[in-house]
């Protein structure tokens, strides 16, 4: 909640970053409470699209340095598709080399979920992290599937130390 994350930003200025619910309209605020980064995803999808007029406005408020586009995702026909609204919503954005390489100029980090492994302790998507460590021009937090601490040694090895 609001109020948790403004008293945890209080307490650790500049050391943590702020998600959920982040809108051009309120970044600069939390930026301003001391978040170092923000966190974006569904607020800058309009339906199933992209909207490249959001990024656009979010980036002018916040800054590319300071934002961190969650491009969390499932799997559908093979393909990695960004999910919403608690990761229920399939969007038309393709998880791909392509779109890494685009969004990549608007953030400095893309924080991503395997949704379809998420919490399951079945291990990391492996694919996954492969395409994020090959692909994107930026860092990558991904979370996902870990069973055992062997797994964040898959991970750094997989996402060639860039995730």
């Amino acid at each position: 909640n609001e109020e948790a994350a403004r008293a945890a930003l209080a307490a650790y200025p500049g050391g943590l970053q702020v998600g959920g619910g982040v809108t051009a309209a309120n970044a600069a605020e939390w930026l301003e409470r001391g978040a170092s980064h923000v966190i974006v995803t569904s607020w800058l999808f309009d339906g199933p699209a992209l909207s490249r007029s959001r990024l656009d406005e979010l980036v002018a408020v916040a800054g590319r340095e300071r934002v961190v586009l969650d491009l969390s995702c499932r799997k559908r026909d093979g393909d990695y598709f960004v999910v919403t609204d608690r990761w229920q919503t399939f969007t038309d954005l393709k998880v791909d080399r392509a779109t890494l390489e685009d969004l990549g100029t608007y953030c400095a980090e893309f924080l991503v979920h395997g949704v379809d492994v998420e919490g399951t302790r079945v291990g990391i998507d492996d694919a996954l992290v492969t395409l994020l460590g090959d692909c994107s021009p930026v860092p990558v937090t991904y979370a996902g599937g870990a069973a055992a601490l062997a797994d964040l040694d898959r991970v750094k090895a997989l996402g060639r130390g860039r995730v």
